[in-house]
């Protein structure tokens, strides 16, 4: 491949090709390589005036990067160059026709910059800005071909260039140019052996989530889901080769597999909040098989709740005052640092001639460095609050933990506070 010079050496060496032929055919005519404002009074002008991406070679060189990011092999440009050929002179002699004539049978009897051209271009002490160039040794040797321009097309193309008068002209695209920095990839030992493997496609999908309180306790679709819990997951084509379930970014191995069903523990590190649940079909492959990935579930979600113990100390006020306390909670799972923490209070059993009191408080931020990362147990201070008995919850990241129900009475009953 070639590098950074490689567009200023096809230029060059155009030039260079030309200048041979008309300078026979048109005494005195000589080949420049100037904007067409500037050109000579008679000779050739060869003016690059657009660069645009090899539609073939555009995408060649992907991927240049491995997963890990280190370089698989160089990155390569692919580019087509646009040349517009002016041509200068007598107009009474035909000169401008006369050096069309000699370009046109030049580029058609030798449309290609062979490599022995593009040294000897390189090698020429008038060039010696381009003697590190190495287009000569780019796999693809560079093809000139005429461009069809519209009368439309080409004036467009002269507008352009500021009060310059339009001349005699014509437009070849030359490609390929392909152009890489100068760089090493990290080449990879040879391969010794290779398998081929055809498996049937089979996508799992997740349809329905239900839990499981215990191993002698009913599957049911809607309860609370709790940590210790078992998820039932309910679906198609679930089972596959190597079937693991990847539950909030950790894989785990399910107890239970088939082909509508996955029964799975949770994680004991999974926080309470909004989890996701997919399921995970790895293939084994390659010599000795290990696994390697397979297919993928829809991800579905789920909200894993809190369960809690709460005590209230440090109670002041008394008589008609409103009350403040402290209130001690417990959790199961432990609640991260970053995690919000909201309390609410419901009166428990309130009398029947007015509604219910309720109270909702956030717990303090937890960012001091001298706060723990991960806790089992939040205070969270409360005030204005009338005494009583009151109903808690605690809400951590939205997840809402659970209230007991009595079914005797067909009430919530716990967990109960009292601010005497």
């Amino acid at each position: 491949m070639s590098n950074h010079l490689a567009i200023a050496t096809v230029t060059a060496t155009l030039s260079r090709t030309l200048a041979a032929a008309v300078g026979t055919d048109v005494s005195a005519a000589n080949v420049t390589t100037l904007r067409p404002d500037d050109a000579p009074e008679r000779g050739v002008n060869v003016y690059l005036y657009q660069v645009t991406p090899d539609a073939a070679w555009r995408n060649a060189d992907l991927p240049t990067r491995r997963d890990d990011g280190r370089l698989a092999q160089r990155p390569r440009v692919a580019l087509d160059l646009q040349y517009l050929l002016s041509f200068y002179g007598n107009e009474a002699q035909f000169e401008p026709q006369r050096l069309l004539g000699s370009v046109v049978r030049t580029l058609h009897t030798r449309p290609v910059l062979t490599r022995q051209m593009i040294r000897d271009t390189v090698s020429d002490p008038d060039n010696a800005f381009l003697a590190s160039s190495n287009l000569a040794d780019e796999v693809e040797l560079i093809k000139f071909t005429p461009s069809s321009l519209s009368l439309e097309e080409l004036s467009k193309l002269w507008s352009v260039f500021f009060q310059v008068p339009y001349t005699l002209s014509v437009a070849y695209q030359a490609s390929v140019v392909l152009i890489e920095p100068e760089v090493t990839p990290q080449e990879a030992l040879p391969v010794r052996e290779r398998n081929v493997y055809v498996v049937p496609f089979r996508q799992p999908t997740i349809e329905q989530i239900g839990s499981q309180a215990g191993d002698d306790q009913p599957v049911l679709p809607d309860q609370p889901i709790l940590a210790g819990y078992r998820l039932i997951l309910v679906g198609k084509q679930l089972r596959g080769e190597d079937t693991r379930v990847r539950i909030g970014g950790v894989e785990t191995e399910p107890e239970v597999v088939s082909d509508t069903q996955i029964g799975v523990s949770l994680p004991e590190n999974l926080r309470a909040g909004l989890q996701g649940v997919q399921v995970v079909q790895y293939i084994k492959a390659g010599t000795p098989p290990t696994p390697h990935r397979g297919f993928e579930s829809n991800v579905a979600a789920f909200v894993l709740r809190p369960t809690i113990t709460a005590t209230a100390s440090n109670v002041q006020g008394s008589g008609g005052d409103p009350r403040s306390a402290d209130i001690e909670f417990d959790f199961n799972p432990q609640v991260e640092k970053s995690q919000r923490v909201v309390l609410l209070l419901n009166e428990f059993q309130p009398p029947s001639d007015r509604p219910a009191r309720a109270y909702t408080f956030s717990a303090p931020p937890r960012n001091e460095p001298t706060d723990p990362d991960e806790t089992n147990s939040i205070t969270v201070p409360i005030s204005g609050v009338e005494s009583g008995t009151y109903l808690v919850r605690v809400q951590v990241d939205g997840a809402e933990s659970t209230l007991g129900f009595d079914e005797a009475t067909g009430q919530y009953d716990s967990p109960q506070v009292t601010l005497p």
